[in-house]
């Protein structure tokens, strides 16, 4: 399906940001919202949001990528993940102002995005759903323990890796500092008093949250790991995955940012899908069998 692009400027308390929407032919009244994490801006790594962007666009599905304030070319000071409300809530407004067609305006974010843009729904500002993408719920146990698990474990038997350690390639002093330190951090947080920490603090935005959410999941990567293992530990997230109205899906060849073009692709099919399955009924969208011909 064909598409056009055009840039603004919009407000944001006094602050310019600019934003590019991809606007279908066929209007079908949905739209996503990317949002940004940082440090980062409207592009993404390797293009990342442009791609993601112009392929759910020739799904049908108009999408709209903008600058946090502080970040890319957005004007005024920077702010943590947790703290634009402002700039999403004016990113909405003048996404809906530029499609007007749009009945249902949907947030998609990576990493702290992601994780921004649940806390964003969950303290009631109000959208229809949420594309949540390797979200960040880092702590410094749970990174220690990831480390651990999901990273020294291969190591072990990674073959490769014993050549440089047989070799004298490898820094084994720094390395056996590392796992200490993780070791260590992994162990004293058996210890800690219970915090409610970022991994609860999602869930519980998930939780107030009345909207459909997808999860999707890198299979090369650390944060990701580090997310299923903060919300095992939580059974509110499995009773989120068992009502359907959570659902999560895992790319196993794709690293944090997809960059590889088949995932890439991966990940568009997999937005698009979800959005079709949720929201539209099956002619209003373009099918899958279009969307790879692209």
């Amino acid at each position: 399906m064909s598409y056009t692009e055009h840039a603004f400027f919009f407000d944001c308390e006094g602050e310019a940001l600019p934003g590019i929407v991809a606007v279908p032919e066929a209007e079908t009244g949905v739209g996503v919202l990317i949002v940004v994490g940082g440090p980062q801006y409207r592009v993404g790594s390797h293009r990342q949001f442009v791609t993601l962007a112009r392929g759910l666009a020739a799904a049908g599905i108009a999408c709209m990528r903008f600058d946090c304030r502080g970040m890319g070319d957005g004007a005024g000071d920077s702010r943590e993940f947790d703290a634009h409300a402002n700039d999403i809530e004016a990113a909405v407004e003048r996404f809906r102002l530029a499609v007007p067609c749009l009945r249902r305006v949907l947030l998609l974010g990576l990493c702290d995005g992601a994780t921004g843009s649940a806390l964003y729904v969950g303290s009631g500002h109000g959208v229809d759903g949420l594309v949540l993408i390797n979200p960040w719920v880092c702590t410094e146990e749970g990174a220690s323990r990831t480390f651990l698990r999901h990273y020294y474990a291969r190591r072990i038997l990674d073959g490769a890796w014993w050549r440089k350690l047989t070799s004298g390639q490898f820094g084994v002093r720094d390395s056996l500092r590392h796992f200490m330190m993780n070791t260590r951090n992994s162990l004293q947080s058996a210890f800690k008093p219970a915090a409610r920490q970022l991994p609860e603090q999602f869930l519980d935005a998930l939780q107030r949250a009345s909207c459909p959410c997808l999860v999707v999941l890198s299979g090369r990567d650390l944060v990701a790991r580090e997310f299923e293992d903060s919300m095992k530990k939580l059974p509110g997230f499995g009773e989120l995955l068992s009502s359907g109205r959570v659902e999560m899906i895992r790319v196993d060849a794709a690293d944090h940012t997809f960059s590889l073009s088949d995932t890439a692709a991966a990940l568009t099919e997999i937005g698009a899908d979800w959005i079709r399955r949720t929201w539209t009924s099956s002619g209003a969208l373009a099918s899958d069998e279009q969307l790879r011909s692209k």
